[in-house]
């Protein structure tokens, strides 16, 4: 009982510190090196801050590979699994409720939910054979170069919308009472802050220092996650597919629900799509890219047990969720609720039954 217990604090302490790690310092650096580099807000948005964004999902992916020889590779794909599932129905759902519905860019929605599940279909013919090779793994990253390129084109040939009323950003102390967590935020703020500095200034101080502790909470997690299981007699996956994902998606939750209380209920739901479309793509093909390159492998075995209900569930809410948006080109509050009692349904769905579903 004590390891369970021990285990399960290990991973609600790494998971909050990893997402202020993310979102004060890591984003922040990313951004300010975007701004270096001169990249357009299509390119900076589609791969740095994609990367950070999705950098706790990625870690894990990796930590997860290189864990006891691969053994328990299944807790990466389930956590971005999982994390798809969530961002669908709580990021979404949440920000609709919050908001009173949010009124979104029908055709820039359209164009990401069909590319998500382009990436769906992706995951679904590697797990076909349970055996990625690494022209499969390298086939993801492909795929989403591509989606960069076409949210570059999509820019220039699309069809004009009318432009989401901008607002002011909150400030951060406002953002920080909406979180409900600020004093402890601001106490491990303040310990990282010692040791990069100001992360607009030191960035690339502050990038590597978030870097490694991106990667050492992440195998935190996963050793945590693989003793809580034993502890309470489940597969690691499961704990994955709900506990890790759904703490993972935290920082991209809070920063949908600013958004959506600024009235730009299109980026809301694009912060959702395309954070699962780079999971997808990348989180889980540049793991496998980087292990078949150093191990010099073959290919490598994911255990993807009934994973492959997981993806008949992705593509259902991704369904789902279109059929809503294209009524009056909005997501209502009660289709924001019929969401989240979705996922209430997966959460508990996927513990009683027993199954990574």
């Amino acid at each position: 009982m004590g390891d369970v217990l021990l285990s399960l604090a290990a991973i609600l302490v790494s998971v909050f510190v990893l997402a202020v790690a993310t979102d004060k310092f890591f984003i922040p650096s990313l951004d300010e090196i975007s701004r270096r580099l001169k990249l357009s807000d299509e390119v900076a948005g589609a791969s740095l801050m994609a990367i950070g964004s999705s950098a706790p999902e990625l870690a894990i992916a990796l930590m997860a590979l290189f864990t006891d020889g691969g053994a328990h590779s299944d807790v990466g794909i389930g956590t971005i699994v999982g994390s798809a599932v969530f961002n669908i129905l709580v990021i979404t759902g949440v920000s609709a409720v919050v908001a009173g519905g949010l009124h979104i860019h029908i055709f820039a929605v359209g164009r990401d939910i069909v590319y998500y599940l382009i990436s769906i279909l992706y995951l679904g013919l590697v797990f076909f054979d349970g055996h990625v090779s690494l022209i499969e793994a390298i086939l993801g990253l492909a795929g989403y170069v591509v989606y960069m390129g076409v949210l570059i084109v999509w820019k220039y040939l699309a069809p004009d919308e009318d432009d989401e009323e901008e607002a002011e950003p909150e400030s951060e102390p406002e953002r920080q009472k909406v979180a409900g967590w600020h004093h402890l935020e601001s106490l491990v703020e303040t310990i990282l802050r010692r040791i990069t500095g100001a992360p607009e200034k030191n960035f690339v101080w502050a990038f590597v220092v978030s870097i490694a502790l991106i990667v050492a909470l992440s195998y935190v997690l996963v050793e945590s996650t693989i003793i809580f299981s034993a502890g309470i007699g489940i597969p690691p996956v499961i704990v994955a597919l709900t506990l890790l994902a759904a703490g993972t998606s935290a920082p991209d939750l809070m920063a949908s629900v600013d958004v959506a209380r600024e009235g730009r209920g299109g980026m809301a739901v694009a912060n959702a799509v395309g954070s699962n479309t780079f999971d997808l793509l990348v989180g889980l093909a540049l793991p496998w890219t980087i292990a078949l390159s150093i191990l010099g492998l073959s290919g490598i075995d994911v255990g993807t047990g009934d994973l492959w209900v997981s993806i008949g569930i992705l593509v259902a809410t991704t369904l789902i969720l279109a059929v809503f948006l294209s009524s009056e080109r909005e997501l209502s509050r009660r289709e924001g609720i019929v969401l989240l009692l979705l996922y209430a349904v997966f959460v508990i769905f996927t513990l009683t039954s027993g199954t990574a579903i």
